[in-house]
């Protein structure tokens, strides 16, 4: 068998204490959707001596709904238990902790949504939400954890990457957008000092609009201090990474170099937006990322989006980078957080040449091309689609936005089309729009149910390279997927 070995390139150095000198890992497990890089498939990657990523979308959502169902194996509970601030995490537990889990046909209690407005008990779920899912990831092995956050959903960003850093996270990853101000984040979250970002709010002309932080409002100095995670950018282009790396106010400590085949959202091409006879996105030569340019700000990165295998991983290091993040071969292995008849269902699809993934470019309420995987009884299906009823009761991908009054309004254009018109957009914009909040939480098992019978109705998504398959178990793990990229297949 052949064997990839790659050079440690060393991250930026950091002031804060704490920072490990470990080299950077060749391997990176992608933060996928909601739940589906959970805290199980992160530690089996991380016992494997790679990076393994949570995904740190929707999880209060998560946390609250698995506490509603009684927490089986009582993992979180453990996991809350060790939390600094044991007052707070019991408001948590009491709040949302049903002993034996709810009843099938009662609806999951809901979460407070995000907002401009401050909000104590929003601010405590998702502190404890994050650090409970890194917490669990670190447990029993010495590898390196990181969390995933998505730049569009600036609202949650503050409190959810204060829980990871109380939980030791050794990396923080973002995309979907330009993440200016999270190394500022960071380096004031680890001195137990207030911070906030910048909230893109639609129609505030220059007004700045801003969500934060007060760590010690929360809880008090902790004892020991706390460590900055390294800060990895995901971008699709040089240019992107150029602008991040100008200044130390905004430089993160590595990039992963986004191709448009990953799975979930990828970025527009550059340019006038053209389709092919099939709908996607045509993309050309000017959304192709310079690798040259990127290893030439002296900054680690990996690539991703269809180099999930060995020869993927020769190609990267020979184009100069450090490694490679590998997604979809991940959330099809066992311990991925999909629910695991839609995971067996997708795998059984993959592996027969009979998958389609699309990338559609009105998917997704944020506007970004979102790869849909057509699976049947998902949403990918016209049917399914048109009978699930529009509404917005989760409402991570909303965009705030001043009303004629000067208030702060909250619209997507996935909830009911009248409704979205009447907020000043037009309604074509709703067209073909999914609910992604929604459907991406029931493809972990934990979509919304009520007592007439409703269930959410899941959504899948999967990048659109499976080559990755070829050599691999029938049903895979996560140390299956390490060894088949790292050592190769079998010769």
């Amino acid at each position: 068998m052949s064997v990839v070995r790659a050079a440690a390139v060393p991250l930026q150095a950091h002031s804060g204490p704490g920072v490990s000198e470990a080299p950077p890992p060749v391997l990176i497990q992608g933060g996928m959707g909601v739940g589906v890089s959970g805290w199980r498939l992160a530690r089996a990657v991380a016992r494997a001596g790679q990076l393994g990523v949570v995904s740190g979308t929707a999880l209060d959502v998560t946390l609250a709904r698995r506490l509603q169902r009684g927490d089986p194996g009582g993992d979180l509970r453990r996991a809350l238990a060790c939390f600094p601030a044991p007052a707070l995490a019991e408001r948590v537990l009491s709040r949302y902790f049903v002993p034996g889990g709810i009843a099938p046909d009662v609806p999951y209690r809901p979460v407070p949504r995000l907002g401009l407005r401050p909000n104590r008990a929003r601010d405590e779920l998702a502190v404890v939400a994050n650090f409970a899912e890194v917490f669990l990831a670190k447990q029993g092995h010495d590898g390196p954890i990181g969390i995933n956050y998505l730049e569009k959903i600036q609202l949650a960003t503050p409190a959810a990457v204060y829980g990871a850093i109380l939980a030791g996270a050794d990396y923080v990853l973002m995309g979907a957008g330009i993440p200016a101000e999270i190394p500022s984040l960071l380096d004031a979250f680890v001195a137990h000092r207030p911070a906030e970002i910048t909230v893109a709010v639609a129609g505030a002309d220059d007004t700045r609009h801003t969500i934060g932080l007060d760590p010690a409002a929360l809880l008090p100095r902790p004892a020991e201090p706390l460590r900055r995670p390294d800060l990895l950018a995901i971008v699709s282009s040089h240019v992107l990474a150029a602008y991040l790396a100008r200044s130390p106010r905004t430089r993160p400590d590595g990039f992963v170099l986004e191709t448009p085949v990953a799975g979930g959202h990828s970025a527009p091409p550059r340019g006038r937006l053209r389709l092919d006879q099939d709908g996607e996105p045509v993309y050309g030569p000017r959304d192709e990322a310079d690798t040259g340019k990127v290893a030439a700000l002296g900054l680690p990165f990996w690539l991703a989006g269809g180099y999930g295998t060995s020869d993927g991983l020769a190609r990267a290091l020979a184009a100069g980078a450090t490694g490679i993040q590998v997604g979809s071969a991940f959330a099809l292995c066992r311990e991925s957080g999909l629910d695991d008849e839609l995971r067996r269902r997708l795998l059984r699809q993959a592996a027969g040449g009979a998958l389609e993934v699309r990338n559609d470019p009105r998917a997704s309420p944020t506007g970004f091309p979102f790869k849909v995987a057509h699976v049947p009884g998902t949403l990918s299906e016209s049917g399914v689609y048109a009978q699930r009823p529009r509404l917005c009761d989760l409402g991570y991908l909303r965009t705030p936005y001043v009303k004629p009054d000067g208030a702060i309004g909250y619209r997507c254009p996935a909830e009911p089309v009248g409704t979205y018109a009447r907020k000043g957009r037009p309604a074509e914009e709703a067209a073909g729009r999914q609910c992604l909040c929604n459907g991406l939480t029931a493809a972990i098992g934990l979509g919304q149910h009520r007592s007439d019978g409703y269930h959410e109705p899941a959504l899948l998504t999967l990048g659109q390279d499976t080559a990755f398959l070829h050599g691999l178990p029938g049903d895979h793990s996560a140390a299956d997927v390490v060894d088949h990229i790292l050592l190769g297949p079998p010769t």
